[in-house]
């Protein structure tokens, strides 16, 4: 029998919104910080697919004999690809798999194995096609599969799933780190690709005060096109930790009356902002120095790496708060993080 549905497919999305929804006919799941993966295999034909419809399989060798060695011959799997470092789930390890040298993937693969965490099932060991069941159905069928064909490797995992509200609440309260959130899906609804009706995604806001240790001029205007932000390390010294551009229209030119009496170097005393890339101009790399005076609080989605994963969102100016008390340790703090939750 061969697999009812062909690759690429186009996974069902989320769409996010402020609260997780209260009432009968929900459950609730973790958000998963790593990569989407669709997972394949019909006889002896196995692929993984991201989000987008790109083929993975090169980045994760250690999966594709996973999923390639399961008893199961047929099956299709909805679910997040993790590296586990430690305690937590390592983001920046994660991305480090994208990488064109094959041996440069291999030696990734042998020291950080990644793990597949199963959150949908698609298509059952028999080949059939599970789109037009209901949640609920998949579910049940979804553990069925784990509990047969999971058990002998540990980097195969179910996701956790309630339909308890204040088990949901609790995963919410415990995001930050390696663990993004939750998400709630209609329990009578198909699996519908590429749609956003059937789910919804529900993050913590995180928000960070930092010193602005330098700013950058707009690309075509004398007005800030953004701040530069920092925050002290355990040594004493003011790293620079990423950026802020979200600035509204009617600031960017009276900020700088605020911003130009405080040019001064070195602003950043540790990590400092990086140099030109083949990307950029010489402009648009310029950075003014500011003595470290002057506190924002932002909000942002990730800290990995030393730094804010994408591009914060300012909330307000703290000037009642101190620079020095702008530490690492603020965004460093990841509690339980994901690994517990999915071992629990």
């Amino acid at each position: 029998m061969s697999l009812a549905i062909k690759p690429p497919l186009a996974p069902m999305e989320a769409l996010l919104v402020d609260e997780i929804p209260d009432g009968n006919g929900w459950q609730y799941e973790p958000k998963w910080d790593g990569f989407r993966c669709l997972a394949f295999r019909d006889g002896d034909q196995v692929h993984l697919q991201s989000k987008a419809g790109q083929p993975l399989a090169r980045y994760f060798p250690e999966l594709m004999e996973l999923f390639a060695n399961l008893p199961a011959k047929q099956f299709i799997i909805d679910g997040e690809i993790a590296v586990p470092v430690g305690e937590h789930f390592s983001f920046d390890d994660l991305l480090q798999r994208i990488h064109p040298a094959t041996s440069r993937v291999n030696k990734l693969a042998r020291e950080h194995p990644a793990i597949f965490i199963a959150f949908d099932l698609l298509a059952g060991a028999d080949g059939k096609s599970l789109l037009k069941q209901p949640l609920q159905e998949r579910r049940r069928r979804l553990e069925e599969f784990a509990r047969k064909f999971f058990a002998p490797t540990e980097r195969l995992r179910l996701s956790p799933a309630t339909t308890d509200y204040a088990q949901a609440k609790g995963w919410l309260q415990r995001a930050g780190g390696d663990l993004d959130g939750v998400v709630a899906k209609a329990l009578d609804c198909e699996y519908h690709p590429g749609q956003r009706d059937c789910m919804r995604k529900i993050k913590k806001i995180r928000t960070a005060d930092c010193v602005i240790g330098g700013f950058r001029y707009a690309t075509n205007a004398r007005v800030v096109g953004s701040l530069l932000l920092g925050l002290y390390d355990q040594a004493g010294l003011l790293d620079h930790v990423g950026f802020c551009s979200g600035l509204k229209q009617s600031e960017r030119k009276t900020l700088l009356a605020k911003l130009e009496p405080l040019i001064k170097a070195p602003g950043f005393t540790g990590r400092a902002p990086g140099g030109p890339s083949r990307w950029s101009t010489n402009r648009s790399m310029e950075w003014q120095p500011l003595i470290p005076k002057l506190v924002v609080e932002v909000s942002y989605d990730h800290f990995t790496g030393g730094r804010f994963r994408h591009g914060t969102s300012l909330l307000r100016w703290r000037p009642d708060k101190a620079p020095e008390q702008c530490r690492i340790e603020q965004v460093t703090g990841t509690g339980e993080g994901a690994m517990a939750v999915l071992t629990e």
